[in-house]
């Protein structure tokens, strides 16, 4: 070969040659850690608006990075095994999906950055050090589900104005199961209202929990927010017409369900911007510079249909106030 070929063709291969090299690097892997189950009405909207959240950074899932999927299946002590799994096989980001799952995450690495999205206050309990400086691995969204008991109530007194006793169904198993406790009966303290708390840890004990509220005929049901009511949305939904018991939810997938009405932030926005977050990481940021981000729009929802078959009058005010109203 002549020289003058071979510089021609050294020149015409060369730009190839990054190409060729990043195809052969193995792409970022983020590690989704849920404390439920993947193939439900309540987990599928909250991945959508996450990978949605990836693409508006600007990754392409498959081409710029994947995802590892992780779930615990409502079983919190499976947790930190699936975090090390996620650990061992060095993912870039983990994203935790919940309070049990992030604390799994924080238990188990202090390297990897954690993006969480939880309703409770990650402050109060050390996952991080300040929301406007997270000052560790590990950064999010903090929804505030577990804050808004009280406005729960409220809004479950506008529909059962004779309300006299409050069942509230929470998992004793979720680290936030307390706080959100105290914040409903502290409004309950201020309103003179009776309530009673059903433990649920499992999918038999949420059925004990409805026959036993029944039982003591409590006028209204709160659930709690916490990942297995999730998993058990159809199930919670289903017993609460059997029971014909009117019930107010964390999010708004229960209302879409059958669910009588629900208060909460917004799912798909909160996840999606969970989403930019773990793309701003893989980008280069420091979950330790990015501030815990905190909802900007919360959906109050409510299911004509539902309150027809209870036979509840809904209040104008309260039809005026609805975000969406299912009819």
């Amino acid at each position: 070969m002549r020289r003058r070929d071979f510089i021609k063709g050294m020149a015409g291969s060369a730009g190839t040659w990054p190409l060729a090299a990043r195809a052969q690097q193995p792409i970022p892997a983020i590690g989704y850690l849920g404390a439920n189950t993947l193939d439900n009405n309540y987990t599928m909207p909250q991945i959508s608006a996450f990978r949605q959240g990836l693409k508006e950074s600007g990754l392409v899932e498959e081409r710029d990075l994947t995802i590892l999927f992780q779930w615990a299946d409502g079983r919190y002590d499976r947790l930190p095994a699936l975090a090390t799994e996620l650990v061992s096989r060095n993912v870039s980001v983990i994203f935790a999906s919940s309070l049990p799952s992030a604390l799994a995450a924080k238990q188990v690495t202090s390297t990897i950055p954690i993006v969480f999205a939880m309703g409770a206050d990650p402050v109060k309990l050390g996952v991080v050090a300040s929301l406007n400086r997270p000052g560790s691995n590990v950064t999010g969204m903090y929804l505030y589900y577990g804050a808004l008991g009280g406005k729960r109530l409220e809004l479950i007194r506008e529909l059962v104005p004779s309300l006299a006793v409050l069942a509230v169904l929470s998992n004793p198993n979720n680290p936030n199961a307390e706080d959100h406790l105290n914040d409903i009966r502290w409004a309950a303290r201020a309103s003179g209202q009776q309530v009673d708390v059903f433990g649920a840890s499992n999918e038999a004990d949420i059925d004990a929990a409805f026959a036993e509220l029944a039982r003591r005929r409590a006028n209204a049901l709160l659930v709690a927010d916490d990942p297995l009511f999730g998993l058990q949305l159809e199930q919670i939904v289903a017993l609460a017409a059997r029971y014909t018991v009117p019930a107010t939810y964390y999010a708004r997938e229960f209302a879409l369900a059958g669910g009588l009405m629900s208060y909460g932030a917004s799912f798909p926005d909160s996840y999606r911007r969970a989403g930019i977050y773990v793309g701003r990481i893989l980008k280069g940021e420091k979950p330790a510079d990015l501030p815990v981000m905190q909802p900007t729009k919360f959906d109050l929802v409510i299911n004509l249909k539902t309150a027809k078959a209870l036979n509840l009058a809904i209040p104008d005010k309260l039809l005026a106030l609805a975000d969406e109203v299912i009819e």
